[in-house]
């Protein structure tokens, strides 16, 4: 395989994958070109490269930014706006669960509180659902709790534990 088809797989692939944490094809096809380049790219790089338009590549870019993976850069003596993405996988994987922590996990562990909070009337289907939402809601709060252990740790302790995980 030649570079450039291997650059479109890849490409493609994590493009693919991004759906996995929490973002959308064209914003992780934008994140995996900045990972792989050798430089900063433009805006215009971007739009060229994956063939998206202007409006996708600025919108998806502002939301790169706001999960804390890309970042402008500017070049000295140059106009042109210029972004980069984190390359180090650990710490990339890192801004990825404390943003996904903090998009959905949080807000439905705010959710179970309220419900499973709710006045008991001593009616068994009132009992359930508190007693379910309850369990839901420790069970998110642990997760989130771990999940918060692991971001807060050294990045090489992060890749030891998954790797017991996934063996």
């Amino acid at each position: 395989m030649e570079y450039q088809e291997a650059k479109e797989k890849f490409i493609s692939t994590w493009g693919s994958l991004g759906t996995l944490w929490g973002i959308n094809k064209a914003m992780a096809q934008i994140q995996s070109l900045l990972f792989i380049s050798t430089k900063p790219l433009t805006m215009e790089d971007i739009m060229g490269e994956l063939k998206i338009s202007r409006g996708n590549t600025s919108m998806n870019l502002r939301q790169l930014m706001d999960w804390g993976i890309v970042t402008k850069e500017s070049i000295p003596g140059e106009r042109k706006e210029y972004f980069t993405t984190e390359k180090d996988v650990q710490e990339l994987a890192r801004h990825i669960a404390k943003e996904r922590s903090r998009r959905e996990i949080k807000p439905v562990i705010k959710v179970l509180k309220e419900v499973s909070s709710i006045e008991d009337d001593g009616t068994e289907k009132t009992k359930e659902l508190i007693k379910q939402t309850k369990a839901l809601h420790d069970l998110a709060e642990t997760a989130d709790a771990m999940l918060n252990k692991m971001v807060n740790q050294e990045q090489t302790w992060i890749t030891k534990s998954l790797l017991k995980l996934l063996k």
